[in-house]
């Protein structure tokens, strides 16, 4: 079956210019898009670092003068994968154009003395959303997403057990596969208890202390296994918006998974993990795509006041409060407290109600399948 991502025509285009990078999730379909948009070269050819023959073929250079389109897959695990980069980049052909794909954070390497400045374009492929399937043939039920997740192979799964199964293996290949490929970990047995604690306490900040003390290790370890799993695409986190950043920075985060499917808690909890990734996924669209600089944080006070999520642009401030319900109707006093703190749009995002279009106090209530549906339309993330 075939479904259509969002991205793929602005990809294309985009490698007219630069080097293109397709980063996110394992299995969310990063190789089937460059796949895809390799059809539309003669001359194309896919190489992954994980192959014995692609590798020798990656440190030789030794693909065919006539290759339009060369995609290297999981390049990141190559020593030094940056410099090559960009000397293949510098040195290539005339009409060569470079698609790279990986499922750990190759956007890090902005952060680092390595500069690959002017030469590369990211693209953050992340699962199925109501946005992205909307006028699909696939069938783009809200339950369906947040009990199957939108991976590809689990969401299109002929039955529950079928998504049930992929999802055992998955777990059990990202931390005993990927993690273990990306750090050296000497207690993969306390990893495992970080993991399972954080797929517990979604939605809540996360006390790195009191993860240390049940686990049984420091507060720097706990903090570093959290930052492995947020290199590989496992997690992401969101903190609190404050002005003064290194203050941000030490405040508690938020975590939560890009697989709604790992989350263990109540309906309300999987719901607001699900409407997470859907913001982020937003915020990471208008990013690759409109060059901004858009971030997804929560607000709380020293008091305990909290609203769920806030959208900040970094040159602008805030632009959008958020808080997420799965029935109550009636408007959040923090929401309300917010709202009246930084004079911005407010929303209330339902999963199950029966009145639609509801204003109250000047903050709009909206049912969740609409408003992910819609997200991507400009009223939803400009102030206004």
């Amino acid at each position: 079956m075939y479904i259509h991502r969002s991205q793929e025509a602005k990809i294309h285009a985009d490698l007219q210019k630069k080097m293109v990078f397709i980063v996110g999730p394992r299995q969310v379909g990063k190789t089937w898009l460059a796949k895809k948009i390799a059809e539309k070269y003669r001359h194309s050819l896919y190489l992954n670092y994980d192959s014995t023959e692609d590798k020798a073929i990656i440190k030789n250079q030794s693909w065919l003068p006539d290759t339009e389109l060369l995609i290297l897959d999981e390049l990141h695990k190559m020593k030094g994968w940056k410099n090559y980069l960009k000397g293949l980049y510098d040195t290539k052909k005339d009409g060569l154009k470079i698609l790279v794909t990986g499922s750990a954070r190759m956007e890090n390497f902005r952060k680092s003395g390595d500069s690959l400045a002017g030469r590369f374009f990211v693209h953050h492929l992340l699962p199925f959303s109501l946005s992205e399937l909307q006028g699909m043939t696939v069938s783009h039920d809200i339950n369906r997403l947040i009990e199957r997740s939108g991976f590809p192979e689990p969401f299109l799964a002929e039955t529950t057990d079928e998504a049930a199964r992929w999802r055992k293996f998955y777990i059990d290949s990202l931390i005993r596969e990927d993690v273990l490929n990306f750090e050296t970990v000497a207690d993969i047995r306390a990893l495992y208890d970080v993991f399972e604690i954080v797929r517990r306490s979604v939605g809540a900040p996360l006390s790195f202390s009191n993860i240390a003390r049940d686990v049984g290790i420091s507060p720097v370890t706990v903090k570093k296994y959290i930052s492995v799993l947020e290199s590989l695409y496992i997690v992401f986190t969101v903190r609190t918006y404050t002005t003064k950043i290194k203050r941000s920075i030490l405040k508690e985060v938020k975590v939560y998974f890009y697989d709604t499917g790992i989350v263990v808690g109540d309906a309300g909890t999987v719901f607001e993990n699900f409407v997470a990734l859907g913001l982020l996924k937003h915020t990471e669209l208008i990013n690759d795509v409109k060059g901004a600089d858009m971030r997804l944080m929560y607000l709380r006070t020293k008091e305990g006041k909290e609203a769920d999520f806030v959208l900040i642009d970094n040159a602008r401030g805030p632009e959008k409060i958020i808080e997420v319900k799965y029935r109550d109707t009636a408007v959040s006093k923090n929401l309300l407290y917010f709202k009246k703190k930084y004079g911005i749009p407010a929303l209330q995002i339902v999963k199950s109600m029966n009145k639609v279009g509801l204003v109250v106090q000047d903050v709009s209530i909206v049912r969740a399948e609409e408003f992910l549906t819609d997200i991507d339309k400009q009223e939803y993330y400009t102030a206004g």
